[in-house]
């Protein structure tokens, strides 16, 4: 019986193990969007991406992609996250399938950390470089020190060519030009080996003699002293003079070579210059705000005072990069990825101009499957259920207002 339960639980492990081994070998492509995996509340009240161009959807290998837009620091930023006193604007891509060759906010360049006000408006601009082909999905991106990544909307890009073909040209302070994609790339494979021989050496020393499990009944008979000899001391010291001595020597001929370098640069930015937003012409209130989970809609009441001089309509309503549109007010011709774009998934019960001095209340209903797909009803599930977004207002000659609302959110399961 005890060899029959051995057989078992041997060809058990060898089935685990080859499943294992299978699985190992079976990588499909990645489809998935990252804005999917961040919690709502995160996305809804954080940074409001909006006007965002991308200036192409295909390029070729050494081509650049611009990426530009207006992004808003939300004023009821969540107490659970950590203010953008440091923050970081990036691009969310599966890898340096780009690189990023410039990066703007305010018309300044921010190679490194900036300090963002909260409930201001600034206008941003990267400049990516295509490096490897393939299908890639590429998202703005803040990361926010104590908070995280926050990731905004992202869009297919197609890149063309081979890898080999990329370069990646820079000048030096000392006017020497060099590709960084493979400058001192032997270099790097040397050292690379040569410490990976080193380690393997040192395994190897002490593999020489039975390990694991005659080494640990050893030490549990309380023989522990025997496991080292003077030998193995005496070997243990040579590895380590000989890898202090090749560091040092190391260094030294870096330094001699290469005498006029600078540190990498950290530190944060201060007086990012935010747009000028003038000041809305349009107050809303929100009465109340529910979302019907059956339905994928969240319905709001709000009371809209126009205090303008022109008659002014309900185009859009936006949160956490889904854009909810009324057609018969306003249509996207930006190119905008489709499936963040709800054309017709914004209802107003009164969507007729509301007139200078006047005051509407109305229900509003943002409906479209991207509640569900894009994981933005998880918000009712928060110990914080509020949502946030803007509003925008358009008048007859297209001229736009944007307003900011932001309140409880209350589930209906009818």
């Amino acid at each position: 019986m005890k060899t029959i339960k051995d057989r078992i639980a041997k060809w058990s492990a060898i089935g685990l193990l080859s499943a294992v081994a299978a699985t190992s070998f079976y990588a499909p492509n990645a489809a998935a969007h990252g804005e999917k995996s961040q919690a709502a509340f995160m996305r809804m009240r954080t940074i409001h991406w909006y006007d965002l161009t991308w200036s192409k959807e295909k390029v070729k290998i050494n081509e650049t992609v611009e990426i530009k837009g207006k992004f808003h620091v939300f004023e009821g930023w969540p107490e659970t996250v950590d203010e953008p006193d440091v923050a970081f604007l990036n691009v969310g891509m599966p890898g340096p399938v780009f690189i990023r060759k410039e990066s703007y906010i305010g018309g300044q360049l921010v190679p490194r950390s900036v300090r963002l006000e909260i409930g201001k408006t600034y206008d941003f601009r990267v400049v990516l470089k295509a490096r490897r082909p393939g299908d890639w999905h590429v998202h703005t991106m803040m990361n926010v020190q104590g908070g995280g990544p926050i990731i905004g909307p992202g869009k297919w890009i197609t890149v063309e060519g081979s890898m080999s073909e990329f370069r990646n040209p820079v000048t030096t302070l000392t006017g020497q030009t060099v590709d960084l994609e493979n400058y001192n790339e032997g270099n790097t494979y040397f050292w690379h080996a040569f410490w990976f021989a080193i380690g393997i050496a040192w395994i190897g020393y002490w593999s020489r003699r039975p390990i694991f499990i005659p080494r640990l009944l050893m030490v549990d008979a309380g023989r522990a002293d025997e496991l080292v000899s003077t030998t193995d001391r005496k070997v243990a010291m040579g590895f380590l003079a000989a890898t202090i001595l090749i560091v040092v020597m190391a260094m030294s001929s870096a330094n001699s070579k290469y005498p006029i370098t600078i540190p990498l640069q950290a530190g944060t930015m201060r007086g990012m210059k935010p747009l000028e937003m003038a000041a809305p012409t349009v107050s809303v209130k929100v009465e109340d705000a529910t979302y019907r989970v059956p339905g994928r809609a969240m319905r709001m009441k709000l009371t809209i005072t126009n205090h303008g001089n022109s008659p002014i309509r309900l185009g859009e309503f936006y949160t956490a990069s889904v854009r909810f549109l009324d057609s018969s007010v306003y249509k996207d011709t930006t190119g905008y990825p489709e499936d963040l774009l709800a054309e017709d998934g914004l209802s107003v019960s009164d969507n007729s101009p509301l007139a200078p001095g006047e005051t509407r209340t109305v229900d509003v209903t943002a409906s479209d499957a991207a509640w569900e797909v894009y994981r933005l009803s998880d918000i009712i599930y928060d110990p914080d259920s509020r949502f946030a977004g803007l509003l925008f207002f358009f008048d007859a000659t297209g001229n736009r207002q944007v307003t900011q609302i932001d309140a409880p959110l209350i589930p209906s399961f009818m």
